[in-house]
C-alpha cells in the first residue's frame, strides 16, 4: 500500500511542507501479527534537490526484504540546518507512534541516506538527543531516536574532505568554517549514536571516501557497532549500481558494487 502519510510543517521551512510517503506491507495469513522493520529513505541531491534514482527504486528493494519503506521528501535550500533534521526526527516519531497500526517493529526503525541524504540520516543519528531537535518538535528524545542507519556514500565531514556544494546549500553561502564544524558529523558521534551500515567507493570523486572513513573511526572510538564496505571502484551517486537506477549512463552501472543491497539485507536480518 503506497500512501502519503503526512505533511510535516515546521517552523523555519521555506520550500513548503515536507512529506512522508509510506509503502506499508499488508499482513499475511501465515503471520498476521508480524511486526516488520521500517526503513525511512532520504534521497541525495546535495541539499538542493532529491534524486528520484535514490527514492522509489530503493523503497522497492526494502519492500522485497519484508520491510516497510518510507520516503522522506525533506526541505532543501533555501531552507537551512536544522530544518531537514527536525523533519526527519518528526518522521521517525510518526512511524514509531503508529507502530501498532502499521505493524512496525519499533525497535528497528532505520534511517537510510544517500550522499547528502546520508548526511541528513547521520545528523539525526548524532543529534537525536539534542534539544534543538526533539524539544523544537515538542517531543521526547526517545520518540525521535533512530535504531540504525544505512549510509550510502554519505556526506559527513565539513573539514578538508567536504563536499562543498552540500554544505553551501545546507548552511548558506556565508557559512564560516565554524559553522561547517557544527555539522561535521564525525565530531558528534557518541556512545548514544545508533549502529550503522556504511558503504562507499575509493574512486568517488564528488564525496571522498575519507568521509565514511572519518565516521567509521569516530564510531570505533566510541564503541558504536558498524559494518562498512569500501568498494575499489565506482563513481558517486550509484544508487543500486545497476541498469535499474543507472539507465543509459554506463558509469552508474557498476556490477562490483551491486552487492551492497544483499549485504544490507543480511545486516537487517541480524539487527
Amino acid at each position: 500500500m503506497r500512501t502519503e502519510i503526512k505533511e510535516i510543517v515546521l517552523e523555519g521551512q521555506v520550500t513548503g511542507p515536507a512529506k512522508l510517503i509510506g509503502y506499508i506491507l499488508d499482513s499475511i495469513s501465515v503471520a498476521p501479527d508480524k511486526k516488520r522493520p521500517a526503513v525511512i529513505i532520504c534521497p541525495g541531491g546535495g541539499y538542493s534537490r532529491k534524486s528520484d534514482r535514490e527514492s522509489e527504486p530503493i523503497a522497492m528493494q526494502f519492500l522485497s526484504m519484508g520491510c516497510h519503506a518510507f520516503i522522506m521528501d525533506y526541505s532543501v535550500a533555501p531552507s537551512h540546518f536544522p530544518t531537514a533534521v527536525r523533519e526527519l526526527a518528526e518522521a521517525v516519531a510518526i512511524v514509531r507512534e503508529h507502530g501498532e497500526q502499521w505493524q512496525v517493529d519499533t525497535s528497528r526503525i532505520i534511517v537510510t541516506g544517500f550522499s547528502a541524504g546520508g548526511h541528513l540520516a547521520c545528523s539525526l543519528g548524532v543529534f537525536w538527543n539534542q534539544p534543538m531537535v526533539y524539544d523544537a518538535l515538542g517531543r521526547e528524545a526517545a520518540e525521535v531516536r533512530p535504531d540504525g542507519m544505512i549510509l550510502a556514500y554519505p556526506v559527513i565531514t565539513g573539514g578538508p574532505f567536504r563536499h562543498e556544494g552540500s554544505f553551501e546549500m545546507l548552511l548558506g553561502e556565508e557559512a564560516t568554517q565554524k559553522d561547517r564544524d557544527q555539522v561535521s558529523l564525525e565530531n558528534f558521534v557518541s556512545e548514544k549514536t545508533p549502529k550503522a551500515f556504511i558503504w562507499h567507493t575509493v574512486t568517488d570523486d564528488a564525496v571522498p571516501v575519507e568521509s565514511s572513513l572519518l565516521l567509521a573511526s569516530a564510531m570505533r572510538k566510541h564503541n558504536v557497532n558498524f559494518e562498512m564496505h569500501i568498494y575499489p571502484a565506482g563513481c558517486h551517486g550509484l544508487s543500486l549500481a545497476s541498469e535499474e537506477t543507472g539507465g543509459t549512463d554506463q558509469r552508474l552501472n557498476e556490477p562490483q558494487c551491486q552487492s551492497w543491497i544483499s549485504l544490507v539485507k543480511t545486516w537487517i536480518a541480524n539487527f
